[in-house]
């Protein structure tokens, strides 16, 4: 990775940046509904392992590096993205997935990335349902960060994110958070090692992860939208 790649996923990845990743957990606020007791840092680190191994390296990694090598062909990001939306069994994650890809269109939209406002038409139109790992693929390519580059981005976002989610809930403190990082990070330069064919499917199973989502779409107080 040269410098400006690196200084470019660091902007991207900056908490800073105004993603709208910050209102959903994937599932992690509903953990202790499911496993009855309060997840401790082990619980959660496996909990986080589970997505990146059997669902974002198998599906949303797969949906990005795909879109990502589009170069911007709408018609074959959309028949992708539809492809990663009709993957996803439930519907809290799917639809945190398009609000999130929305809230990314969104910001690129004003930062006037190219791609971002057809795309972000297309969705508003039905015609895409704009999840974010296919939103990612187009709009990082499109602002010049690599494949590699941007499939690594995506899943150390995924593990910062869930490890913030934790943090807010009060699951694990900040140091804890981050002595739990290195393996999980190791995890997802792992996965991201694996090749993608370019007629790969998007194929995840985290069925644990999916319960932990619906568990909390039923909690009567909630502190995330997922």
């Amino acid at each position: 990775m040269d410098a400006s790649a690196l200084l470019l996923a660091l902007r991207f990845g900056d908490t800073a940046f105004p993603s709208g990743g910050f209102a959903f957990s994937q599932g992690l606020e509903g953990l202790g509904a499911v496993s009855g007791a309060r997840p401790d840092t082990d619980a959660i680190a496996g909990f986080l392992t589970e997505q990146v191994r059997h669902r974002w390296g198998s599906a949303e990694r797969v949906t990005l590096v795909q879109c990502h090598r589009g170069d911007g062909d709408l018609d074959a990001i959309a028949a992708l993205d539809h492809d990663l939306d009709l993957s996803s069994f439930s519907e809290p994650l799917r639809l945190g997935a398009r609000r999130n890809g929305a809230a990314l269109l969104a910001t690129h939209l004003r930062l006037g990335t190219p791609g971002a406002a057809a795309y972000r038409a297309r969705v508003a139109d039905g015609a895409a349902p704009g999840t974010l790992d296919a939103v990612q693929g187009l709009l990082w390519r499109a602002s010049g960060l690599d494949e590699a580059s941007a499939a690594l981005l995506a899943g150390y976002q995924l593990v910062t994110g869930g490890l913030t989610a934790a943090t807010r809930l009060g699951l694990i403190g900040a140091l804890g958070a981050q002595q739990a990082m290195p393996a999980l990070l190791a995890t997802v330069a792992a996965v991201c090692a694996e090749p993608v064919a370019s007629d790969a499917e998007p194929v995840g199973f985290s069925p644990f992860s999916d319960i932990a989502a619906a568990r909390q779409a039923r909690l009567p107080l909630r502190l995330f939208s997922n």
